[in-house]
């Protein structure tokens, strides 16, 4: 099991502090997950793997919004936020039904076994995985066949450019630039990607 203790005391106030602009980075965000690969419509599922305090479900409004947290303390966060939030590893929960769409963001590194974990959950979802990846840290050739091996047999990918830290929102304009988007991703940035079968 992965240890989430790191994140006790840091609940409060997560995404507040974790984001220079935390509506902007969201907002964008939730976009995407509605947008990228098969699209999302009003009263979808989404559940939302190491979610945090779950204020991702704030821009998710017109989809059914499950967060899953390892942390105690940032399940109490994303509670008080109204959102519904369970306790749980990303490596080991499974819903009681089925969901449309499972998300992980900021999160994909704490995998035990990626392909293990990419096996679970297209066991519960119906539709879509998206998820961020650091394309300086893993492969997009090597995921990409843990996903097929997984049962998904289509990604797309989208480079997502709203910085944590800091705000500059022109950046976003430059997601579908083809090569000054591949060059920025060379130095920093993820790339958002959803997966279906």
């Amino acid at each position: 099991m992965t240890s989430w203790a790191k994140y006790s005391g840091k609940a409060r106030d997560w995404s507040e502090r974790q984001y220079a602009d935390p509506g902007a980075y969201l907002r964008h965000r939730a976009e995407l997950i509605r947008t990228l690969g098969p699209s999302l419509q009003p009263g979808d599922s989404v559940l939302d793997l190491a979610c945090g305090d779950g204020a991702l479900g704030d821009f998710l409004v017109q989809q059914r919004y499950v967060g899953v947290d390892g942390n105690e303390e940032m399940v109490e966060a994303g509670r008080s936020r109204g959102r519904e939030i369970v306790l749980g590893d990303l490596n080991e929960y499974g819903p009681d039904a089925p969901v449309t769409t499972t998300t992980i963001f900021r999160a994909i590194y704490y995998a035990n076994d990626r392909r293990a974990l990419f096996a679970r959950i297209r066991a519960y979802t119906e539709k879509k995985l998206v998820f961020d990846l650091n394309p300086r840290q893993y492969r997009l050739e090597d995921v990409r066949a843990d996903l097929e091996a997984a049962g998904f047999s289509t990604l797309e990918t989208r480079p997502f450019f709203v910085p944590q830290t800091r705000n500059v929102p022109f950046l976003t304009a430059l997601e579908r630039s083809g090569p000054l988007a591949d060059l920025l991703l060379r130095y920093r940035f993820t790339v958002l990607c959803a997966a279906s079968s």
